[in-house]
């Protein structure tokens, strides 16, 4: 991915790293970081939506009732491929024969969507919505029955959740969701995204995946020390007043 070789670049020239977890610690080591420059702060991404997910259930659309299926999808390898595009739209009607789709979509992809012209089919059940701010959105994700995405972070917000993922991408800087079992990269064979789901929503093999859900979730990104991270960038003001820091999301991983 582009932006992983910028955060290649960015490791080098930093003098403070704060990673979110011990593999995160382990890639900037064999990259070559010096040991003293990285500091484990936990996950602070996940400390916001913590902060947030209370303010979030005010904001709760009151229109839609779950079950439903919550899809993203923005980046430009997916919806720039009208071809693909409007294959998966066809595989996301089929689905919501079964549940409600809600799928807020991105400007860039209401752009695609519109050359193709009077596609998708209209349904009630395939409901299209302007983008959404977060607090909607964070509350769509609560409680949703499963994500379809092509976004790192909704990988990392629907694992803290306790929500099944499906990332439409060849590969994700998040890792440690596919390790945990909440997240599962389908790439772009819509085949195996449409299998996915199914296995995902349906019958005893979807209840013991909710089970497990549950038993990781809450280990995830809850190790947030925001403390430390601010202790560090104070200290190092102090000792030198300027410097470059990064905070490092993830590692990257390939399906």
């Amino acid at each position: 991915m582009p932006e992983e070789i910028n955060r290649l670049l960015t490791d080098q020239l930093c003098d403070l790293l704060f990673t979110p977890s011990a593999d995160a610690d382990e890639n900037l080591l064999r990259e070559g970081i010096e040991a003293k420059k990285i500091h484990r702060v936990g996950n602070v991404m996940i400390d916001t939506l913590v902060r947030l997910l209370p303010r979030a259930e005010q904001h709760r659309p009151s229109d839609i009732s779950s079950p439903y299926l919550l899809v993203t999808l923005h980046r430009p390898s997916n919806v720039d491929d009208l071809s693909w595009l409007r294959d998966l739209f066809l595989i996301l009607v089929q689905m919501s024969r079964e549940l409600t789709v809600v799928f807020p979509v991105h400007p860039r992809t209401r752009q695609r969507l519109q050359a193709l012209g009077s596609f998708p089919p209209a349904s009630d059940r395939l409901r299209l919505l302007e983008p959404l701010p977060y607090l909607e959105f964070l509350a769509l994700q609560r409680y949703a029955a499963l994500v379809i995405t092509d976004s790192g972070g909704i990988q990392e917000e629907t694992t803290f959740l306790g929500v099944p993922c499906l990332t439409v991408r060849e590969n994700t800087e998040r890792p440690i969701t596919v390790d945990l079992g909440t997240n599962q990269l389908v790439g772009r064979d819509l085949g195996k995204l449409r299998d996915a789901a199914q296995v995902r929503l349906g019958g005893q093999a979807a209840a013991e995946m909710s089970e497990r859900l549950m038993r990781t979730a809450y280990r995830f990104g809850t190790d947030v020390q925001p403390s430390a991270l601010l202790l560090s960038l104070h200290s190092r003001a102090n000792d030198k007043g300027k410097g470059c820091v990064e905070i490092r999301a993830g590692r990257w991983r390939r399906s």
